[in-house]
């Protein structure tokens, strides 16, 4: 495999997202060398590095030694890798991609391959939230034993911080106080499921052994509203070029909290949070539009 280094860039988009930092800038200079290591060790085979990919990993397509197809994932070595791998290893392969080997300190995955390039965003939007639902219901468990996982409380908490010290959107202001009070009101109060963290359409790959998996969690325990709150959001260029966009919102919201029997006003104010959290930090205004609907 001495010519792969050549073939094990990361893609421009994990580039500009990820290299905001000098450790990160040097973790994009060394993956090249940090892939083919694990290529190596693990008898892996590449064939091509998954392009556009994620913002903040690389996924190199691989073959195992017996030819099985996999997925080497390698992300920042920033402790995600570990909670990762957690709730993969808990769900077992039950709703969620399997993992085939890890060294999770490193941030180098190993996983069943999926059909990377078909999410539940090539499909009609009512089945994509029909298909949504079923396959986020199936992960809603029981944490484990000494959960290893944040509450939605604690990451909540801090990322309500963070909205509040940041002044980027003045003029959306009383749109921010509504949020960061919803966020209080809606903090503690139901009880955990071990959570995918980070759900939505384009996180939901077409796979083999059944129609539909999750990947890349971010995993949380806490209110379930809080995961579907990605999903009320998904396409919300085209819902809002809509005509009567607010009510198409408030559909969306009931058919997904009736669909798994959850509070129809906690989805709303979870929807709402996270539309303007994500808005403010990512600097889009197109979310901020999308949660003055809410």
């Amino acid at each position: 495999m001495g010519q792969a280094n050549d073939r094990l860039e990361p893609p421009e988009r994990l580039v500009r997202a990820a290299g905001a930092t000098e450790g990160a800038r040097q973790w994009l200079a060394g993956l090249p060398m940090t892939a083919q290591e694990y290529l190596e060790r693990w008898e892996l085979t590449p064939e091509r590095v998954q392009t556009p990919g994620g913002r903040s990993s690389m996924a190199v397509l691989a073959r195992c030694a017996d030819g099985t197809p996999a997925v080497l994932k390698l992300a920042l070595p920033d402790g995600r890798a570990g909670a990762e791998l957690a709730a993969l290893e808990h769900w077992n392969g039950f709703g969620a991609v399997r993992v085939l080997r890890a060294e999770p300190e490193a941030g180098a995955l190993l996983l069943e391959r999926l059909h990377g390039d078909v999410s539940l965003r090539s499909l009609p939007e009512q089945k994509a939230l029909l298909e949504a639902s079923a396959t986020l219901q199936r992960l809603w468990v029981a944490p484990p034993a000494g959960s290893p996982f944040p509450s939605v409380d604690a990451r909540t908490a801090a990322l309500a911080e963070e909205l509040r010290a940041d002044t980027w959107a003045v003029e959306a202001r009383s749109l921010v106080d509504e949020a960061l009070e919803v966020r209080d009101a809606l903090a503690g109060g139901e009880p955990g499921a071990l959570l995918h963290g980070d759900y939505c359409q384009g996180k939901v790959l077409a796979a083999d052994r059944t129609p539909w998996l999750a990947v890349s969690p971010r995993p949380l325990v806490g209110d379930r509203a809080y995961d579907l709150a990605s999903l009320v959001r998904d396409r919300a260029d085209t819902l809002l070029a809509s005509p009567g966009a607010a009510a198409i919102a408030r559909r969306r919201i009931a058919k997904l909290a009736d669909s798994l029997d959850v509070d129809r006003e906690r989805l709303r104010g979870w929807a709402l949070f996270r539309s303007v959290e994500t808005g403010v930090r990512e600097r889009n205004e197109m979310l901020l539009e999308f949660a003055a609907l809410l």
